[in-house]
């Protein structure tokens, strides 16, 4: 079994090393879109994944265009505040990609403009303007497995 988790343009580090912690536990490989708001070897992500670094498949890419044009008969879902249909609307698949934006910004318009059938959503009350990026990727990735029925998992 393959997923992936994309962050484009990740900037909090901490995030990715939560994230990556659930790659590790889960399987999932991560792939990191540059520019990073953060060196690689910065010392909270590190400790936010603690010492599971061993387990994580990482790539790392120059943008999203990289990774479409690497993985083009994938299927990606987007991950946004603007989606209309929640991620429990989508049946998802083995190989599926989940993409996620800066935390501070989300994706890029061109992005969510070229996607408009698979950008999903997380439902949350209007007291807030988005979870957690960490948070959001373990939802999104903790319901894809469900739906394959956790595979590889005890």
């Amino acid at each position: 079994m393959a997923l992936h988790i994309v962050l484009v343009e990740p900037e909090i580090p901490a995030n990715t090393g939560n994230i990556a912690r659930t790659c590790a536990a889960t399987g999932i490989h991560l792939h990191l879109v540059h520019p990073l708001g953060f060196r690689t070897d910065d010392a909270t992500m590190k400790r936010a994944g603690l010492d599971y670094w061993y387990a994580v498949q990482i790539e790392y890419h120059d943008s999203f265009r990289d990774v479409e044009e690497k993985y083009g008969g994938s299927r990606f879902f987007f991950a946004t505040t603007k989606a209309k249909k929640s991620y429990t609307d989508f049946e998802f698949q083995d190989g599926d990609f989940f993409v996620f934006g800066k935390e501070t910004k989300g994706l890029a318009p061109d992005i969510l403009e070229t996607h408009p059938e698979t950008l999903m959503r997380m439902p949350m009350t209007d007291k807030v303007r988005s979870l957690n990026l960490s948070n959001s990727a373990a939802i999104i990735v903790y319901e894809a497995l469900r739906q394959l029925d956790f595979p590889g998992m005890e």
